[in-house]
C-alpha cells in the first residue's frame, strides 16, 4: 500500500457535516490500491470501549487516487474515527499517527481523527433552490431592446454587427422582461445579470453607483417590475457583485482625489503616499486599469458600505443572489462578514465567487456557497475541443472536480461552457454542433446547475471578449432550432429527475466511451464521433 497517497483530513471536504445528524467522510488511497475500508466510530469520551463499524465504498477515481466515502449518523456529536484497511490478508489503520499495522484504542485520544462537536452555525446550509437550477447568464447591452421610446443617442453598434470594446447595442431591462415567456419555454429558471448599475461602460464593471440602475438599461422601477414578473414566472434573479473594485467616478474616489490623506475616505482605497498621482498610478487598481481602483476590503467601513448594498438588493428589490465578481482578490474576512448579512437578510439568497481556480478555502461553509466552475469549463474544453483528454481522462478530470468540494457545494456549483469573460464554446469546438450538443448533455447531467451564456441555444459563436459579446439573433432564435430543443429537453430532466438534484454521479469510462450515471438517467458520449445518447436504465 503507497502510504505517501493516503489522506484524510476533518473539517475539510474529507470530513464534514451535512446537517445536525449526518457526518460526510472521504478517505483517499493511491489508484492502485483498492483495499476494503471501514470506519470505526464513537463517541470522545466512550471510545475506548464503545465503537461502532461502517464499511466505506469506493465513491470514484480520478488519474491518481481512490476515493472512499461513508455517511454516519453518529449517537454521539462529539465524533472520534479511525479508518480500518483490508488489503492482501492483512489489516491496517489510518490515524492521525499515519498507517500502523496495529492500534491502541485504549489511547485514541491521543491520535484518533474527531470532529469534537457539530456546531449548528458552522454546517455549510444548502440553498434548496440550487438543486433544480438552469441558469440563463444574459449580457445586458447585448440581449435586447425593449424600450423604444428611450434616448437612443449613445447606441452605436448595429444589432447584428461585430462589436468593439466601446460598443453599446441597445439592450435594456425592459429587454429582458420581454422575453421572459421565451426563457421560460427554453426552462430556463434563474437568471444570471452582469451589473446593471450606473457606470459609462457598455459591461458596467467599473461602477459609479451601486445604489442607481443604469439610464441605459432603465429604471430602478424597471429592475423591481421584472423581478417581480420573473418570480411570478418561477424565475429566480442574480446580480453581479463588483466589490473588489469600483470606477474612479465614484463619490469616495473623486473625494479622495481632491483631498488626498484628509479625505474620510483615503483608507477605502489602497494608496502608496498622500495622495494619488495618476501617472504613476500608485494606488493598487482591478488588473492594470487605472480607472477601477481596488477597494480596500480589509477597512471595517468599506465592510459595512459594501455589505450594506448587498442587504439593500435583497430587501428592497428582493433579488435571489450575488455572483461576485474577482472574489478571490477580496479579503477572507470580508466574505465572512458579507455572508452573515446576505443570509441574514434572506438565508436562500445564493452566494457565487468568480474564481477562476480552487476555490476551497472560501467555500467552507463561511463566505461563498459555490464559484463559477471555470475547471469544469476547461475540462469540457479539453475533452471537446483541443483533445488533450480521452474520455477516460475526462471521466478522471471530472471526478476529481467533484473530491475538490463537499458534496453541499458540488450540488450548487455555476457550471458553465462559456461566458461573457471566455470565448464561445461553439467556437472553441470548430462551430460542430455535435461536440457542442453533447457538452450541453454534460452540463445539465453534471452535478450542480447549470448555466448557459445567452445565445448558445441558437449556438452563437465569437471568438474572445468582446466578440463573445455579440448581439442576440432574434430571427435564428425564434425558429427553435435543434440545439434549442436539445436544451428545452435537459432543463426539463434537469428540473423534474429527482436524482439530478442529489449530489452523486457515477462518471467512468469503457474504452473511449464516457459515460456519467445519476438515478436512472445515463449520458453516453462516443470519445471518436463525440456523439452523446441519454438513455433511462432499467
Amino acid at each position: 500500500m503507497i502510504q505517501q497517497a493516503l489522506y484524510h483530513m476533518p473539517e475539510t471536504e474529507y470530513g464534514y457535516a451535512k446537517d445536525e445528524k449526518t457526518v460526510c467522510l472521504r478517505l483517499r488511497t493511491a489508484r492502485t490500491d483498492t483495499p476494503a475500508v471501514a470506519v470505526i466510530y464513537g463517541g470522545k469520551y466512550d471510545f475506548w470501549e464503545k465503537r461502532c463499524r461502517k464499511d466505506m465504498v469506493l465513491t470514484c477515481h480520478d488519474r491518481l487516487f481512490n476515493y472512499f466515502s461513508v455517511e454516519l449518523q453518529p449517537e454521539d456529536v462529539r465524533l472520534v474515527y479511525v479508518f480500518e484497511l483490508k488489503q492482501e490478508r492483512q489489516t491496517f489503520y489510518y490515524s492521525e499517527d499515519g498507517l500502523t499495522e496495529a492500534y491502541d484504542f485504549s489511547k485514541a485520544f491521543y491520535n484518533a481523527f474527531q470532529i469534537a462537536y457539530l456546531n449548528g452555525c458552522d454546517i455549510h446550509r444548502p440553498v434548496p433552490w440550487m438543486g433544480s437550477a438552469c441558469f440563463y447568464q444574459i449580457f445586458i447591452d447585448r440581449f435586447y431592446r425593449g424600450d423604444l421610446d428611450k434616448d437612443g443617442s449613445y447606441i452605436n453598434l448595429e444589432w447584428g454587427r461585430i462589436p468593439n470594446p466601446k460598443s453599446f447595442a441597445g439592450g435594456d431591462l425592459k429587454g429582458i422582461h420581454e422575453k421572459l415567456p421565451y426563457l421560460r419555454e427554453l426552462g430556463v429558471n434563474a437568471l444570471y445579470l452582469t451589473p446593471i448599475f450606473k457606470s459609462i461602460s457598455n459591461h458596467k464593471y467599473d461602477i459609479q453607483d451601486y445604489f442607481t440602475v443604469d439610464p441605459i438599461f432603465g429604471t430602478n422601477e424597471d429592475f423591481a417590475a421584472l423581478v417581480e414578473t420573473a418570480h411570478g414566472m418561477g424565475i429566480r434573479v442574480v446580480l453581479d457583485a463588483v466589490f473588489n473594485h469600483v470606477s474612479e467616478r465614484c463619490g469616495p474616489f473623486q473625494d479622495v482625489l481632491k483631498n488626498g490623506n484628509q479625505s474620510r475616505y483615503f483608507d477605502w482605497f489602497l494608496i502608496h503616499g498622500d495622495r494619488v498621482d495618476r501617472q504613476a498610478v500608485n494606488y493598487e487598481c482591478f488588473s492594470s486599469c487605472a480607472y477601477m481602483p481596488k477597494w480596500n476590503t480589509s477597512n471595517p467601513e468599506v465592510q459595512d458600505y459594501l455589505t450594506g448594498i448587498a442587504v439593500h438588493w435583497i430587501q428592497n428589490y428582493h433579488i435571489d443572489g450575488w455572483r461576485l465578481d474577482v472574489s478571490d482578490e477580496v479579503s477572507h474576512q470580508f466574505w465572512r462578514k458579507f455572508r452573515q448579512a446576505v443570509k441574514a437578510a434572506d438565508p436562500n439568497c445564493v452566494i457565487i465567487g468568480e474564481n477562476w481556480h480552487n476555490a476551497n478555502s472560501f467555500l467552507r461553509g463561511d463566505q461563498y456557497d459555490a464559484v463559477m466552475n471555470y475547471a469544469f469549463t476547461k475540462a469540457c474544453l479539453d475533452f471537446f475541443a483541443f483533445g488533450a483528454l480521452d474520455a477516460a481522462g475526462f471521466a478522471d478530470r471530472l471526478n476529481g472536480l467533484l473530491m475538490r468540494n463537499t458534496d453541499t457545494v458540488n450540488n450548487m456549483m455555476l457550471n458553465l461552457l462559456d461566458s461573457h469573460d471566455t470565448h464561445r464554446f461553439f467556437t472553441q469546438v470548430g462551430e460542430n454542433r455535435v461536440k457542442l450538443e453533447s457538452a450541453l448533455a454534460v452540463l445539465y447531467l453534471f452535478v450542480g446547475a447549470p448555466c448557459i451564456y445567452y445565445g448558445t441555444e441558437i449556438a452563437l459563436p465569437g471568438g474572445y471578449d468582446p466578440d463573445c459579446r455579440r448581439t442576440m439573433d432574434w430571427a435564428l432564435a425564434e425558429r427553435r432550432g435543434p440545439t434549442w430543443r436539445l436544451i428545452q429537453r435537459l432543463a426539463k430532466l434537469k428540473r423534474e429527475e429527482p436524482a439530478l438534484g442529489i449530489p452523486k454521479a457515477n462518471i467512468y469510462a469503457e474504452g473511449n466511451v464516457f459515460t456519467l450515471e445519476r438515478g436512472e438517467i445515463r449520458l453516453k458520449i462516443d470519445g471518436d464521433s463525440f456523439a452523446h445518447v441519454i438513455e433511462r436504465m432499467g
